[in-house]
């Protein structure tokens, strides 16, 4: 009998919140006021806002109590670049371009046509790329600071590929994973998919808590820790030399696996040295061309120590068995022309001044962000709602990201990522305004 109540409950409450009663952003009785009106154990009484948690309707947040989420946006929100509807102006994904790249492609091709290698690239290659193209990322690597064998380096189709079959290949369901508790969401669904367990490391200015790391390696069997030392994503930070020295050292230490993910790292004007350069025995970099040359460019790389180079040529044999040889050749030549270079310099110029008209519009917020970033993180004024304000800027034609996608933690803080890369500067200005007029009318 109990249990038909408390379903009755549950199903009461959930159809009264999907129909606007209460509003978005209410505060709801805490457990034990629910448990006393409606004659519920207190266990019970958290089950039933657990389960209108898990359908998405309401979100517990420790210390402040539960609300009512807005669901008028989905959950997730971030995640999913189709999740930006026409007529939006997107500042929820990042796909940065310059103008003739596409000229650059019509060039790129008809010179691949031309050449002699055409009829090869309607065969397969061998899994890790043609020894003559992982040469050419080792020579690219090498002018950033990463000096490494060409055997040591595997071609993949993009960074989050080789995300994907490093988990694959080198870790097991289960397994530990200390990330940072604001992290890049493709890898928290790499880790729901393996069944790996996020281990939520709190950040400590430019980086993460090392405190905590060795905390945490003293309390649990850490296997890995996946990390962004070079721009962050979402927070902007450039882990400085002896925070890396000091995190190489944990890894050598506890035995733990190092992802690098460098997907951005190519924005920061002479950074310190990777950490496959301070751990190159235990650390695998990943990296790719979807940032610094175009996110259709599905090129990306992995270096690993070379005892790991079968396990991880197995893996892509499994998902993809090899890159496609068409981009593989467009990207390595653009590598070897220097087109790769310029481009990356470009990119560096544009997201400086993306990030020049976001501070001169935002300032006064409480804005966390890289000069030469292409995001800005907004952490929103107490008592604001980032569901309610990135559902007010959907009606007011802009797309955003709420902190939900990035947070490893149970606590999602009330933040937004602005993605700064992907429309032009006039409406990226006007986007901006938009959101800070939404978010100042949000925090009455």
């Amino acid at each position: 009998m109990a249990e038909a109540r408390y379903k009755q409950l549950v199903d009461r409450l959930a159809a009264e919140i999907r129909a606007g009663q209460p509003t978005p952003g209410t505060r709801l009785p805490t457990h034990r006021q629910l448990a006393e009106r409606h004659g519920l154990a207190l266990v019970t009484a958290s089950r039933v806002y657990a389960e209108l948690e898990a359908m998405g309707l309401v979100s517990g947040e420790v210390g402040r109590g539960t609300f009512v989420r807005e669901t008028s946006l989905a959950p997730g929100r971030g995640l999913d670049q189709q999740a930006v509807a026409a007529g939006l102006v997107d500042l929820n994904f990042n796909y940065p371009s310059l103008p003739g790249q596409a000229e650059l492609l019509r060039g790129a091709l008809r010179q691949l046509a031309g050449g002699g290698e055409v009829e090869a690239m309607l065969r397969y290659a061998p899994h890790g790329g043609r020894m003559h193209e992982r040469a050419s990322i080792a020579r690219h690597l090498a002018a950033r600071g990463l000096k490494v064998e060409a055997s040591r380096v595997l071609i993949v189709d993009g960074a989050q590929h080789g995300l994907a079959v490093t988990a694959m290949a080198l870790l097991q369901p289960g397994d530990v994973v200390a990330v940072d508790a604001l992290t890049y969401p493709g890898f928290k669904l790499l880790a729901d998919a393996h069944r790996l367990e996020l281990a939520p490391i709190p950040a400590a200015g430019q980086g993460p808590d090392l405190d905590a790391l060795e905390r945490l390696c003293a309390n649990r069997k850490v296997r890995a820790i996946y990390t962004m030392p070079t721009l962050h994503n979402p927070l902007g930070w450039v882990m400085g030399a002896s925070r890396r020295r000091r995190l190489a050292a944990i890894a050598r230490r506890e035995g733990l696996l190092v992802i690098e993910d460098a997907a951005y790292a190519f924005l920061a004007d002479d950074p310190p040295p990777p950490l496959a350069v301070l751990a190159p025995e235990t650390t695998v970099y990943v990296s790719g061309f979807s940032k610094s040359v175009a996110t259709g460019l599905r090129v990306g790389f992995v270096v690993v120590p070379d005892a790991w180079v079968p396990k991880i040529e197995r893996a892509i044999r499994v998902t993809t068995w090899c890159t496609p040889g068409v981009t593989t050749a467009i990207a390595c030549a653009w590598l070897e022309d220097g087109t790769v270079e310029r481009l990356e310099a470009q990119k560096r110029q544009d997201a400086a001044a993306r990030q020049a008209i976001a501070a001169e519009v935002l300032a006064g917020l409480r804005c966390v962000r890289h000069p030469a970033s292409y995001f800005v993180w907004l952490p929103l004024p107490e008592e604001t709602r980032a569901d309610r304000v990135a559902a007010a800027l959907v009606r007011e034609g802009v797309s955003v990201s709420t902190a939900e996608p990035f947070a490893a933690t149970p606590h999602v803080p009330h933040a937004l990522r602005l993605a700064l890369g992907s429309v032009d500067l006039a409406s990226l200005r006007g986007a901006l305004q938009t959101v800070r007029r939404v978010v100042g009318e949000q925090s009455w």
